[in-house]
């Protein structure tokens, strides 16, 4: 690992010793013409603009020809830490030419406006392309190579630090990188430049500095295509870059698209602009996409425990990979649009997975507006130039850490009230969980009418699928009628704040609630929080009541009732077909737990007006109450029995196989669970017809009744002793989850299924499976 680190430390030395080489090129042919009587650059402007560059060259030429020959002859006992540190002990040459940076841009600039001689030079100099690479020559600006300097020196604490992490301790060369790292961190400090790269700076015509305040990859809709992007926020223009694709072994690179000066940028709407026609992904290839990241990390995972002599280009070439397969989901996700205009009248559109990310986007751009006083202007290609160049090194100046694997289970959360309001308003909460990097609307609070400290203490529970972070809005609640919901799916509502909290078991141990408060733009709203992992929750055991539902075996209830479907089940499903069909993500969505614990209580204990209370309750609590009664069973509606069967029978490949399997093992059920089944089947299609309105669709019906009505027994099941303990991401979305998907699927995609009423003789074909 270690001579693999050198190795990419000689790549980039070798390209910025390049790129000194092509600033000094001109050098000398310029301080030999300013001797004579037509000069093309003074004496003075030539050292101004290129101060200390000859130096810089001389010491890192040495370092690199230092540093060549040990790294091919490489042994685990080869030293090169005296080569960094005298490396760091003559940084005072980049302090020189950090302070003159400022002085030689804004020279070689006027120097252009006046020669047009001077400006061609510094718009067409040649770069020597690495050794693999066809084109033996790339053109760069002055601009940008006077850069390469000011980039190199605020990275070179990175550097030592993932050199450092592969040496030993015992390593003669521990205590030399360990003094470079100090003496650059404190050469760093000393000229207030931060160690971390998101915000270093450049410089815009007029002096100014340009500070990155926010970036990340977004989608860009294009002619109606899904385009990645990488777009940058500076605090004087909103950038838009591409990755270049990689040729001939190069580092990838950025391809600037477009630049909005932010005076120019506008979030209203010009009329002429058309309403976008969005291309929705089905949910089964985000899906399978899903499963094949989670697979790709499971492998790291076992890469790292089982390490070979093979084993860091075997993990090079899985995180090859996984980035190919997250870019492709982030690509296909979002679907909430974020629009933006030039005033010249050009706009364009982004889309978001989730209104916390678009309110932020939006809040940081109108902030920075109110700051922005002077306007940049159209940018030149040297100057897009120079922000592509600053894009590139801030994609790759962090060493990549693994992701946490964030945490699989149910996370109770108690909206307690909010405080700090100034006006009386009619306000609700949503809370949004993170799952594979994408964030979604898990729980809606009620609208608190006409107050500045409502107190909502409403319970819900959320499913977490590899979640690492918590998300609350707060919104204003808009009554008025006139406000249509724009056509980008902006809610008339308005957002008053917004803030986040890790998830982490630190923070969630122990099966005590955890309090928290978040603050928000003035606002701070209390919460609780409890997490129960995923295995342990499925864990249930047969109730001890004599009477109630929740927790009794099915054929208990039905026999006691007299009935082929449970009470609670009919009565759940007909009053969500009452009012519930076209509710979003009905289902999805998590409806308040007080609620559903006060409808659970009234269906064990037999109360005779369930039917005025879920009348009068929202109806997300009784899609949760449902869902509660098919989790609660001591055994699952699919069987212990059956259940590794059904998992086995939806991979059969051969379609007549595998309806002859699932048809005969759908009608081995018990009466009690088929007939049951089959009512909510019948249900869920029902609902799915209305996808267009409420948004769930079978699949994503799938998804949320399939581990619910489906799982292993407590003794093919791993359970934690420690209900905390976190399972990890291959694991949350492993074959086996998605298999219990994909069973449901398989019965919701089937036109007919044979009732029990129809004897079972007359099914042609095979009872074996």
């Amino acid at each position: 690992m270690r001579k693999r680190v050198l190795s990419g430390i000689l790549v980039t030395e070798e390209t910025y010793l390049s790129h000194l080489e092509a600033l000094l090129l001109p050098m000398k042919p310029l301080k030999a013409a300013a001797t004579t009587s037509q000069p093309v650059l003074t004496v003075a402007q030539i050292e101004t603009i290129f101060y200390k560059v000859p130096e810089l060259y001389e010491i890192h030429r040495e370092f690199y020809d230092g540093l060549l020959p040990r790294v091919q002859q490489w042994s685990h006992h080869q030293k090169v830490g005296d080569l960094f540190q005298k490396m760091a002990s003559q940084l005072g040459l980049y302090r020189a030419f950090v302070d003159n940076y400022e002085a030689a841009v804004e020279t070689a600039e006027k120097c252009c406006q006046a020669n047009s001689q001077f400006a061609e030079i510094s718009e067409n100099l040649k770069v020597r392309s690495p050794k693999d690479c066809k084109d033996q020559t790339a053109k760069k600006s002055l601009e940008a190579l006077l850069y390469k300097p000011v980039d190199r020196v605020t990275r070179s604490t990175l550097v030592l630090h993932d050199l450092l992490k592969h040496t030993p301790s015992s390593h003669p060369d521990h205590p030399l990188l360990q003094d470079a790292l100090r003496i650059s961190q404190n050469f760093l400090s000393s000229i207030n430049e931060e160690t971390a790269p998101r915000r270093q700076l450049t410089m815009v015509k007029k002096g100014e500095s340009r500070q990155l305040l926010k970036d990340s990859f977004m989608v860009e809709m294009v002619e109606g295509a899904r385009k990645l992007r990488h777009v940058f926020l500076f605090t004087d223009v909103l950038l838009c870059a591409k990755l270049k694709k990689q040729i001939g072994g190069k580092n990838q690179q950025y391809d600037a698209k477009w630049c909005i000066p932010l005076t120019e940028l506008t979030f209203q709407s010009p009329e002429e602009v058309e309403p976008l026609t969005v291309p929705q992904v089905p949910d089964e290839e985000l899906d399978a996409l899903k499963v094949k990241i989670s697979h790709i990390r499971s492998e790291i995972q076992k890469e790292k425990v089982f390490f070979s002599n093979k084993g860091p280009k075997v993990i090079d070439r899985l995180r090859k990979k996984l980035c190919e397969q997250e870019s492709l989901l982030l690509l296909m996700s979002p679907s909430m649009h974020l629009r933006v205009h030039n005033k010249n009248g050009k706009s364009y559109c982004f889309l978001i997975s989730s209104d916390y990310e678009r309110a932020e986007w939006r809040d940081m751009i109108k902030e920075q507006q109110k700051k922005c006083k002077f306007s940049v202007g159209r940018q030149s290609s040297s100057c897009l130039e120079v922000l592509v160049d600053r894009c590139f090194s801030l994609q790759h100046s962090v060493s990549p850490e693994d992701e946490s694997p964030g945490l699989c289970g149910f996370l109770n959360v108690i909206v307690h009230s909010a405080s700090g309001l100034k006006h009386s308003l009619n306000l609700y909460c949503t809370l949004e969980v993170d799952s594979f990097g994408f964030f979604s609307n898990k729980a809606k609070t009620r609208v608190y009418r006409y107050t500045s400290e409502p107190k909502w203490n409403e319970e819900f529970e959320i499913e977490l699928e590899g979640s690492q972070t918590l998300r609350l809005l707060c919104y204003e609640k808009s009554y008025n009628k006139t406000r249509q919901n724009r056509e980008d799916g902006d809610s008339a509502d308005h957002i008053i704040g917004r803030g986040q909290i890790p998830l982490n078991l630190q923070m969630l141990q122990g099966k005590d609630w955890q309090r928290i408060v978040i603050p928000m733009n003035g606002i701070e709203v209390k919460l609780s929080m409890k997490f129960i992992s995923r295995e342990f929750s499925l864990k249930k055991l047969p109730s001890s009541k004599a009477s109630g539902v929740f927790g009794v075996k099915i054929s208990s209830v039905t026999k006691r009732e007299r009935s082929k479907v449970p009470y609670i089940v009919r009565q759940c499903l007909e009053e969500i077909e009452r009012r519930g069909m076209e509710e979003v993500g009905i289902y999805r969505v998590s409806g308040v737990a007080t609620d559903i614990q006060a409808l659970k209580t009234a269906f064990d204990t037999n109360h005779k007006d369930v039917s005025v209370m879920m009348s009068e309750m929202d109806v997300n609590a009784i899609a949760g109450t449902l869902k509660l009664y098919f989790r609660e069973l001591p055994e699952p509606l699919f069987t212990d029995e059956l259940y590794p069967n059904f998992a086995g029978g939806i991979t059969l490949s051969d379609s007549v196989a595998k309806e002859s399997c699932m048809l005969n093992l759908l009608l081995s059920l018990p009466e009690p669970n088929l007939v049951t089944f089959l009512f909510l089947l019948d249900h869920l299609k029902r609902v799915a017809e209305k996808e267009s309105i409420n948004k769930m669709s079978l699949h994503n019906l799938a998804t949320v009744f399939g581990p619910t009505l489906l799982r292993p027994s407590e003794k093919d099941s791993k359970i934690p002793a420690n209900p905390t303990q976190a399972i990890n991401m291959g694991d949350s979305w492993s074959l086996e989850v998605m298999a219990q998907v994909q069973v449901l699927l398989y019965f919701l995609q089937l036109e007919t299924i044979p009732t029990p009423d129809s004897k079972r003789q007359s099914i042609l074909f095979s009872t074996e499976v």
